[in-house]
């Protein structure tokens, strides 16, 4: 059977955070070292883009989170861990079902590990500013965009910028096409 079959039978083809059945797909829970579908959850687009920082979060969205974190699958627990984390300094809400959360040890710290490395890793601009995921930035360089005909010009304003695990790359959309971008080549 397939990760995704196996995962559309745990979930019900339903999203495991939130129970949408609109556009599901496999997200796999970082850091995965071989794919198994004990290391993936079951996401509708809406959770996967902001989990996966694609998207600014939507905080009234997440309350779901007050249900699904009491799954019994790992790594739907990992997924609604991280997630409460990153809501947690902006909405009480968050940090009270957080502080309710019970995890395994190992759950736990596979939840940990992967905040661990997020936060290890910074993002400095052409100035040495850090940037943060969120933050809009301005070329400071004509880039060409490989793979396209596109060329995003000096002095364009990349918004909702999104961080990598490379702390040299930053995600960003120009003239609607996401697109990986050089740190070194923007300024906050």
């Amino acid at each position: 059977m397939s990760i995704e079959a196996t995962l559309q039978t745990r979930s019900n083809q339903q999203c495991e955070l939130c129970a949408s059945t609109n556009a599901l797909s496999v997200y796999e829970v970082p850091p995965v070292a071989e794919a198994h579908s004990d290391k993936c959850v079951y996401l509708c687009e809406t959770c996967k883009a902001q989990v996966e920082g694609k998207t600014d979060l939507q905080a009234n969205h997440w309350h779901c989170l007050n249900d699904s974190m009491w799954s019994q699958v790992p790594a739907v627990q990992v997924v609604a861990y991280r997630m409460l984390k990153r809501l947690a300094t902006d909405n009480g809400w968050a940090q009270d079902a957080l502080d309710m959360l019970y995890l395994e040890d190992d759950t736990r710290s596979w939840a940990q590990q992967a905040l661990a490395v997020e936060e290890d890793i910074v993002h400095l601009d052409s100035n040495g500013v850090r940037l943060s995921a969120g933050d809009t930035v301005v070329l400071i360089k004509d880039l060409d965009v490989k793979g396209s005909s596109l060329v995003a010009k000096r002095g364009t304003a990349v918004r909702n910028i999104g961080l990598t695990s490379n702390p040299e790359h930053i995600e960003g959309r120009v003239e609607g096409q996401r697109i990986v971008i050089l740190t070194k080549y923007v300024k906050k």
